[in-house]
């Protein structure tokens, strides 16, 4: 065994705000290489995490809504885990279902009640076999998922209100403790996981990445009662901490892409990329890691807004692109566009659309090439 294992442990529905006032975020972000600014491709699952898993956009792979697990194009992308196992890693991963995450590439792809698993001692469990692992001279890669989030939003929010719901919208304090309890439970989990880890060592010779695939709604616009409806910061901005040994920790606030974590993971590992598949949309971290200075990258995501319907659209209708300090949205339904200062106005609401600003052209521009692109 002489390579690093791999742990990604995911937050399901976990909102950058909330980890700025978290003793537990505070002491994993002391560990950590930080990003305080990464976009997720897709603000709900199975987009997102399929885009975490190829490096690259759902628009290219075919996962790209929530109709489109089986469409991903698995003889062009190569996933993470494919890449793992190839050189001999033992790959499981504990799931909310069967389609959020590839499963090309898994030893062990497993499911669990989201609604009755008590996923701190299953999860200490899983860390337990995967030390024996260790033990036994075989490096493995774990993806843990922790889906309680999304089980309370489910059952007191998606269950209960619709995207129009004036009693939902009417009540952004109450909406906002139900989501701060359940942000309660997850930070529980991840210090018991993280503790774990560290009685077992495993954080000295493991490539360890905790994220959240997306945010979720408190009743910031009309419209979008969770998530995946809309293409504002609240659901696309996301955590990720890099916990990994001999790297100088840091807060990283340069805008990163989801889509570049299995870049840097792969390159950390020193594995190269397998030429015979399509071109990633993602590019390694590493130099960023190493507090080195790189151009930043345009950050493109996608969702479909299912309107006055129940359900949300077979194909993606709402698309932004993202810098740091500018975004365009495209409402395709409509064909409508909203423009913002991220800085001055970081809630989005003062649309600047048709305001004569030089960022609408250059970003409606880099948006264009980028739908453009097909594999």
């Amino acid at each position: 065994m002489n390579q690093k294992n791999v742990i990604i442990i995911m937050i399901d529905g976990g909102r950058l705000d909330k980890v700025k006032d978290s003793a537990i975020f505070k002491k994993l972000e002391s560990k950590s290489v930080f990003f305080s600014n990464s976009i997720t491709y897709g603000p709900h699952t199975i987009a997102s995490m399929h885009a975490v898993f190829s490096g690259s956009y759902g628009s290219r792979t075919g996962t790209n809504s929530y109709w489109s697990t089986f469409k991903f194009k698995k003889n062009k992308f190569k996933t993470l885990t494919e890449y793992l196992q190839e050189k001999n890693y033992y790959t499981s991963a504990d799931l909310i279902n069967e389609l959020v995450v590839p499963r090309q590439g898994f030893n062990d792809y497993v499911i669990h009640d989201e609604q009755n698993d008590n996923l701190v001692e299953r999860h200490k469990n899983l860390l337990d076999e995967m030390y024996e692992k260790n033990l036994n001279n075989k490096n493995f890669f774990l993806y843990l998922h922790y889906s309680k989030i999304h089980t309370g939003i489910m059952n007191n929010v998606l269950k209960v209100y619709d995207n129009f719901s004036k009693e939902f919208f009417s009540n952004k304090n109450e909406n906002e403790l139900r989501y701060d309890k359940l942000f309660d439970e997850a930070k529980i989990y991840l210090n018991n996981i993280l503790e774990k880890i560290y009685q077992l060592s495993l954080d000295e010779n493991s490539i360890i990445l905790v994220i959240s695939d997306h945010g979720i709604s408190m009743g910031e616009k009309i419209g979008e009662r969770a998530y995946g409806a809309f293409c504002y910061d609240y659901t696309l901005r996301t955590f990720s901490y890099f916990l990994v040994p001999n790297y100088e920790k840091r807060k990283i606030e340069q805008q990163i892409r989801t889509v570049d974590f299995m870049p840097t993971i792969l390159e950390m590992l020193d594995f190269p990329l397998d030429e015979s598949y399509s071109n990633l949309d993602g590019v390694s971290l590493l130099p960023l890691i190493e507090g080195k200075s790189t151009d930043e990258l345009y950050a493109f995501s996608e969702t479909g807004n299912p309107l006055d319907q129940k359900d949300p659209p077979q194909e993606p209708n709402v698309k932004s692109i993202r810098t740091s300090n500018w975004k365009l949205i495209f409402n395709e339904y409509d064909g409508s566009k909203e423009l913002y200062d991220l800085k001055l106005d970081p809630n989005e609401n003062k649309n600047l659309i048709n305001t004569g600003n030089s960022m609408e052209g250059i970003l409606w521009t880099e948006l264009k090439n980028l739908i453009s692109i097909k594999d």
